[in-house]
């Protein structure tokens, strides 16, 4: 209940006074997931504050400076910000930990200044962005008439969200060659220099290139077949290969098995002839 009279009494004493700030610019943030990220509060030097008013689509929180040596007074009325939040001295701006999808969206902070009796208004707007990961190349080709090929070419990415842009980097007549796309098509002939290919994946907090792709080999044999022949005949050589293998260790393992049965009774069979032979063993003549 005191709490509630409290921000009744900051909203009334706000509307007391003058606003600026109708014509604000916002600032454009961007941050990492999972990571932090701190909304810079400009306040002037000779101005005393006597509030801040966080909101993200709603109030966020409250900050009281402290009178002297006194600490701030902060309340978090946003629970899903609460234990995340921190405001750093001396111009109390948001810092957020932890950052997730959501936080993302339009921030604001009205800052109520006591000694010019007036209120200012400071607008963000946070995009929250995953770090990318390598990039994935997939090679797809056909044998083209006079002995060469077409490549094509296709970069993507896992989880990669919004904003990503790619390109793919080639040498050629020694400078850099740069093509804006996530697929790239090209083609090889005998004779024609053997081209590489980087993939970039790039968005507003990272950048990360692919392995490097050389497109002459994939059509040096005239006679190479299709990419879908090519991956089927090697899964059906390696099946042939493992069954081979497994065959191969089954046998021994059977030869095996039977000496291990075997030597036991060979060993019970020696004795049994041996006594026996000591038995039929003619006893001598006594004449």
């Amino acid at each position: 209940m005191g709490a509630l009279l409290w921000l009744l009494l900051l909203l009334r004493l706000q509307a007391a006074k003058g606003y600026s700030g109708d014509d604000v610019d916002t600032e454009e943030v961007v941050a990492v997931l999972q990571e932090s990220i701190s909304l810079r509060l400009e306040i002037p030097a000779d101005e005393e504050v006597e509030n801040i008013i966080w909101f993200s689509y709603v109030r966020l929180a409250t900050v009281v400076p402290g009178k002297e040596t006194q600490p701030a007074t902060v309340m978090v009325t946003n629970p899903r910000y609460e234990g995340r939040v921190s405001f750093l001295d001396p111009s109390y701006s948001l810092h957020i930990n932890n950052l997730s999808w959501e936080d993302s969206g339009l921030y604001q902070a009205q800052v109520n200044l006591r000694t010019s009796q007036i209120s200012t208004m400071q607008r963000y707007n946070l995009r929250v962005y995953r770090r990318l990961s390598e990039p994935r190349v997939t090679v797809n080709f056909e044998i083209a008439q006079e002995d060469g090929c077409n490549i094509s070419l296709t970069c993507s990415v896992e989880k990669a969200g919004l904003d990503v842009t790619y390109s793919w980097i080639s040498w050629e007549d020694g400078m850099d060659t740069v093509h804006e796309s996530s697929a790239l098509s090209t083609s090889w002939r005998p004779g024609d220099d053997a081209l590489s290919y980087t993939c970039r994946a790039s968005n507003p907090v990272s950048s990360i290139a692919s392995r490097l792709i050389p497109a002459g080999p994939f059509c040096a044999d005239p006679g190479f077949p299709s990419g879908k022949e090519t991956y089927f005949c090697l899964l059906a050589k390696g099946l042939l290969l493992l069954l081979l293998v497994v065959i191969l260790a089954a046998g021994l393992w059977l030869i095996r098995a039977q000496k291990r049965c075997q030597t036991p009774r060979m060993r019970k069979l020696k004795r049994n002839r041996l006594r026996l032979k000591k038995k039929e063993k003619p006893r001598p003549s006594l004449a």
